[in-house]
């Protein structure tokens, strides 16, 4: 499932031509939102940093899951209320009809 997803992102494929090899393109996808919303890639990245640290491996400076876009937010237009109501058109003004 994770070469999947690093296969779509590291080549910027679209999702319905993930190679047969990886399975169907809507279950990769759906994991990897389902992933998103959650929280799983969140928890990853800090499990991983936090070994990382553990082992003096790298110096991840000031990294971390949220400016990696790895935490869960809401995606999409603000809410505004209420569309407002559509104008009426009025015809191009044109040759006459008799």
């Amino acid at each position: 499932m994770i070469d999947a997803i690093a296969y779509t992102f590291q080549t910027g494929t679209q999702w319905v031509h993930l190679p047969e090899k990886y399975g169907n393109w809507r279950g990769v996808y759906n994991r990897l939102r389902m992933w998103a919303v959650g929280g799983t890639w969140g928890r990853v990245f800090t499990a991983l940093v936090a070994q990382a640290d553990a082992d003096e491996d790298v110096g991840w400076g000031r990294w971390t899951p949220r400016s990696c876009g790895l935490t869960s937010t809401r995606q999409g237009p603000a809410k505004r209320g209420p569309l407002p109501a559509s104008r009426t058109t009025t015809p191009l003004a044109g040759p006459a009809v008799d």
